[in-house]
C-alpha cells in the first residue's frame, strides 16, 4: 500500500522538477536562437546599404552567404563532439562570445575579401551552437520530454523571421549616426 503512494509522490516531484528545468533553460536558449537567426538574416537587410557604401555586387553577397555555410557545416560535428567531451555550458559560452565578436566584425568590413572572411569565421563560430544546445538539452531532459523541449527551442526560427524585419526597419531608418546605418545591424 505504501509503494503506490511513494511512486505517485516521486512522479509528482519528478514532473515538477522537469517543469522547473524547462522554465529556466528554454526561454534563455530560445532567445539565443532568435538572436542566432537574426544574425544570419541581417546581411539580407543590410544588402542595399552595403552595396551603396562598399560597391559590392550581388555575386559578392551570394558568395558571402555560401561561405558562411561552408564554415558552419565544416565545424558543426567537431563542435558537437567538443560539447560532449568537455562542458556544454563552457563551449556554449565560448561560442556565444566568439559569435558576438565576429558579428560585430561583420559590421566593419570594407572589401569583399573582408566580408568573405568575416562570414566564414561567423559560420565557424556558430557551428557548435545548435548541436551544443541539443547535447545540453539531452543532459537536462529525459527521453520522453526531449521532443517537446526541442520543439520549443526550435520555434525560435519562425519567431526570428517574424521579428527580424520589424526590428531591422527602424535601425535602417536612423540617420546622422557616426557609422553607416547598415553597420548598426551587426
Amino acid at each position: 500500500m505504501l509503494r503506490p503512494i511513494m511512486a505517485s509522490l516521486q512522479s509528482s516531484v519528478g514532473s515538477r522538477a522537469r517543469s522547473r528545468i524547462a522554465w529556466r533553460l528554454l526561454p534563455f536558449l530560445f532567445l539565443l536562437y532568435v538572436a542566432n537567426y537574426l544574425d544570419r538574416t541581417n546581411i539580407a537587410y543590410a544588402t542595399l546599404g552595403m552595396k551603396g557604401d562598399l560597391g559590392l555586387t550581388d555575386s559578392v553577397f551570394g558568395t558571402a552567404s555560401g561561405i558562411f555555410f561552408i564554415g558552419y557545416l565544416g565545424l558543426q560535428i567537431p563542435g558537437a563532439l567538443l560539447v560532449e567531451r568537455w562542458s556544454a555550458r563552457l563551449l556554449l559560452a565560448i561560442t556565444l562570445i566568439t559569435w558576438g565578436a565576429l558579428t560585430t566584425l561583420t559590421g566593419f568590413v570594407r572589401t569583399p575579401l573582408e566580408l568573405y572572411g568575416a562570414r566564414f569565421l561567423l559560420g565557424a563560430a556558430e557551428a557548435g551552437f545548435f548541436l551544443g544546445v541539443i547535447v545540453y538539452l539531452s543532459h537536462w531532459f529525459i527521453y520522453q520530454d526531449r521532443g517537446k523541449a526541442l520543439a520549443r527551442f526550435m520555434s525560435a526560427i519562425p519567431i526570428a523571421y517574424i521579428v527580424g524585419g520589424p526590428l531591422a526597419r527602424p535601425i535602417l531608418g536612423l540617420h546622422g549616426l557616426v557609422l553607416a546605418v547598415w553597420r548598426w545591424l551587426f
